[in-house]
């Protein structure tokens, strides 16, 4: 299976900590970092906003990635959450082995 990192950005820690163990606890997830003090500049409904976030990175495989996707639309508190997958394209090789051993892919 495809390792993949999935980039997304939170309102604050505890929003990124109650998604990560969610998606960890159903193993949409093997892993989920949290990295608190982001700033994000960004244009939303014609305004131009700046604002504090938090990064939540999940290690997961290719195959979950269309129920973790959604999982996290429905967790977050944002009308429309940053979900950006990111191919691991190498690495040790028993870590990306443990990502796919952790992440049960949904049928369909």
């Amino acid at each position: 299976m495809d390792a993949i990192f999935v980039y997304v950005t939170t309102a604050n820690r505890d929003e990124a900590l109650r998604i990560g163990r969610a998606l960890v606890g159903e193993r949409l997830a093997a892993c989920a970092n949290v990295i608190d003090g982001m700033r994000s500049v960004y244009r939303w409904n014609d305004e131009i906003r700046d604002e504090g976030e938090t990064v939540l990175i999940l290690k997961s495989v290719t195959a979950a990635l269309p129920a973790l996707t959604e999982r996290v639309k429905a967790l977050h508190s944002y009308d429309c959450p940053c979900v950006a997958a990111l191919p691991i394209a190498g690495g040790n090789q028993d870590f990306l082995d443990w990502i796919a051993a952790q992440v049960a892919v949904p049928p369909g």
